[in-house]
C-alpha cells in the first residue's frame, strides 16, 4: 500500500482519475485497498483538505480538463470514477435534474451518435441547471480517452451519484455493453444498483445509485452483497422492540449483524490514539445517550423535523450536519439547550478516519458532498479486485497515516501552481475572508 504521506513521486503508478474529487471519499477508499489515485476538484476548500491529506489533486474545472489539459493526465490511469454533484437531482435540491430526466437521456444518446458537442452545450445551458450537464461529463471523458490517438479507453468506470439518477446510469450501461457510434469497438461489462449506505458499515443512512463497468476478461460483475442489515427492518414497524434493544452482533438467522449506530461509531472513534473526537459531553455515566433533531422537515411539512437517537443510525449526512441540534435529554430539548456535532464527528459517520485533515473553509459542505469511503471500498473493491475489502483493510481505515507539510505544500504546487490555471476568482480575496489560499 503507498503511503500517501511519504511517496516522493506522487503521480507515478496513479490507476484512478476521480472526477469531482470532493475532499476525497473515493481516494480514501482507494488508498486503504492500495490503489492511488488523482482528483480534479474545483473547490478551492476541498482541495486544501486533499492537500492535507496527502492526496494528488488537480484545482480546475472538469470540462476544462477534458478540452484543454487532457493531456495533463497520467496515462497509467486505467480507471475512470466519480460522482458529478448532485443538487439538481436531489431530493433536497430543486429538482430541475429530476424533471430533466427524459430529456439528458436524449443528450448522451446525442454524445454517443457524434452530434456536433457545440450544439449539445448550447441545448444543455438551456435546462436552466448547468449542474445537470455535468452528469455527461464522465461519458465525455470516456469518448475523448477512446478518440485520443495517444490513450487507451478506461479498462474500468466507477460512478455514483442520488437514487434519481439510476435510469441515467441504466442508459450508460446500455450503451456501454453496447459499443456503438462513438464508443464503437469498445464494450464493457456494466450493472447499476441502488446501494443502501448502511448495509455497508456506514452509520447513517443514505441512498446512492452506482455504476460498475468493466472490460471483458474479468469475469461478469457480481452484485455487492451487504454485510449488515437495513435499517428499515427494525424501525417503523408496529410493535418491533426499539433499536436500542439490539445489540451490535444482533442477527437475523446468523446472517448478518445489525447496522452500526452513531454512538457505536463515535465511541470508537474517540478512543483511537490522540482522536479528535471526544464525546465526553455525551455521556451519561458509562453510556453515549443522546438524540439529534435534524435541520430538514419530513412529510413535506418544514416544521416537522426528523429525530433519530444515538442507538440508531444518522440521517443522511448533507453539508447543512452542522445545523442539526443534539440533546442530551427530553429536559435539554424542552430548554432549548442543545449541541452540534464537530467537523471531525461529521466525518466519522461518513466513515472518514477520525483523524482526517479537513481544512479550508465550508467544511462542513465538503464533509456532506464526500462519498462515505467505507461504501467506496465496497464498490472499488467489486470494480478494481471482483471482491470486497477485507477485516484488516475496513479496521486499517479508521486511522489516516500522518503527512507531512512538505508533501502538502508539493501537492499545493502540483495543483494549483501559479493559480493561473484554477477556476477563475477562486484564490480571489473576499470581504468575508480576508486570506487566500497558500
Amino acid at each position: 500500500m503507498n503511503n500517501p504521506g511519504t511517496h516522493a513521486h506522487h503521480l507515478d503508478d496513479v490507476r484512478i482519475l476521480d472526477l469531482f474529487a470532493g475532499p476525497g471519499g473515493l481516494d480514501v477508499a482507494a488508498h486503504f485497498l492500495g490503489f492511488k489515485s488523482i482528483g480534479i476538484e474545483w473547490d478551492r476548500n476541498a482541495c486544501e483538505t486533499r492537500y492535507a491529506a496527502g492526496l494528488p489533486t488537480i484545482h480546475a474545472d472538469v470540462s476544462v480538463m477534458r478540452e484543454n489539459r487532457f493531456d495533463e493526465i497520467p496515462k497509467s490511469v486505467d480507471v475512470l470514477a466519480g460522482g458529478p454533484p448532485c443538487q439538481s437531482f436531489s431530493v433536497a435540491g430543486n429538482g430541475a435534474g429530476r424533471r430533466a430526466l427524459d430529456t439528458v437521456k436524449e443528450f448522451i444518446h446525442r454524445l454517443v451518435d457524434g452530434e456536433d458537442e457545440a450544439r449539445i452545450d448550447e441545448d444543455l445551458h438551456s435546462l436552466g441547471d448547468s449542474r445537470t450537464a455535468l452528469v455527461l461529463e464522465p461519458l465525455r471523458w470516456l469518448i475523448k480517452a477512446i478518440e485520443t490517438e495517444d490513450r487507451d479507453p478506461y479498462k474500468m468506470i466507477v460512478l455514483e451519484q442520488v437514487p434519481a439518477v439510476l435510469p441515467l446510469w441504466e442508459v450508460y450501461a446500455k450503451l456501454l455493453r453496447g459499443g456503438e457510434g462513438r464508443l464503437a469497438g469498445v464494450k464493457y461489462e456494466a450493472e447499476c444498483w441502488e446501494l443502501k449506505t448502511e448495509q455497508f458499515g456506514v452509520p447513517q443512512t443514505r441512498k446512492r445509485a452506482v455504476l460498475v463497468a468493466r472490460m471483458p476478461g474479468e469475469g461478469a460483475i457480481e452484485p455487492l452483497e451487504a454485510t449488515h442489515l437495513p435499517f428499515e427492518l427494525q424501525r417503523g414497524k408496529r410493535n418491533a422492540p426499539q433499536a436500542e434493544t439490539f445489540p451490535t452482533d444482533f442477527t437475523i438467522s446468523g446472517a448478518k449483524p445489525r447496522w452500526i449506530s452513531m454512538a457505536e461509531a463515535l465511541d470508537a472513534a474517540s478512543k483511537l490514539k490522540d482522536s479528535p473526537v471526544d464525546v465526553s459531553r455525551l455521556r451519561t455515566g458509562s453510556e453515549i445517550k443522546f438524540f439529534i433533531v435534524s435541520n430538514y422537515g419530513s412529510g413535506g411539512d418544514p416544521k416537522n423535523r426528523g429525530r433519530r437517537k444515538s442507538s440508531e443510525p444518522a440521517f443522511t449526512v448533507t453539508g447543512k450536519i452542522s445545523r442539526n441540534k443534539v440533546y442530551k435529554s427530553l429536559a435539554d430539548y424542552e430548554a432549548d439547550r442543545f449541541d452540534r456535532f464537530t467537523i471531525p464527528e461529521a466525518g466519522v459517520l461518513q466513515t472518514f478516519p477520525h483523524n482526517y485533515p479537513w481544512s479550508g473553509n465550508d467544511q462542513a459542505q465538503q464533509v456532506g458532498n464526500a462519498v462515505p469511503p467505507r461504501l467506496g471500498m465496497h464498490v472499488l473493491g467489486r470494480a478494481l479486485r471482483g471482491d470486497t475489502p477485507s477485516a484488516e483493510e475496513l479496521a486499517a481505515s479508521s486511522t489516516w497515516p500522518s503527512v507531512s507539510p512538505a508533501t502538502t505544500d508539493e501537492l499545493r504546487q502540483l495543483g494549483c501552481g501559479d493559480q493561473s490555471r484554477c477556476p477563475p476568482e477562486s484564490h480571489k480575496v473576499t470581504r468575508s475572508r480576508q486570506e487566500t489560499a497558500p
